[in-house]
């Protein structure tokens, strides 16, 4: 564990996140996080908390930890689609060797309407990308 906090400490939450500041320089010796703001990781918006005014250095800290976050989120989303295709083949294993007929009926529509949803959608993308790619070349 390292011996030197960090300045700031950012309170994940489902939209963003609660920043504080980090105190150890007090008499006590304690450490103590002062809310200093309320970030929406959606939109961007940052609330000052209590009335206060960020200090540039508090919102660098911010702004960078809003591009760390979203970096992360966007590579846990592919992570997680890549782990999809890793389910759906194992799925195709486990319906071809394993499953019954029972449990075949029970997932096979489900199944199915979801992964033409997903086909069509894919398809849909591609073709658009590869329109605007005809488009730029013209």
């Amino acid at each position: 564990m390292s011996t030197q906090l960090p300045d700031y400490y950012f309170r994940v939450r489902e939209n963003g996140a609660f920043a504080y500041r980090v105190d150890t320089q007090n008499r006590m010796r304690r450490i103590e996080l002062e809310q200093i703001a309320v970030i929406n990781i959606r939109n961007g918006e940052v609330k000052p908390h209590g009335g206060r005014e960020l200090t540039v250095e508090d919102q660098a800290a911010i702004d960078a930890w809003i591009a760390e976050r979203q970096a992360l989120l966007a590579a846990r989303d592919i992570d997680d689609i890549l782990r999809t295709v890793d389910h759906l083949n194992q799925t195709a294993h486990w319906a071809q060797t394993r499953a019954s007929d029972a449990d075949l009926d029970t997932i096979t529509d489900t199944l199915l309407l979801a992964m033409h949803d997903l086909r069509t959608v894919l398809v849909r993308k591609k073709a658009d990308r590869l329109i605007g790619k005809d488009d730029e070349g013209r």
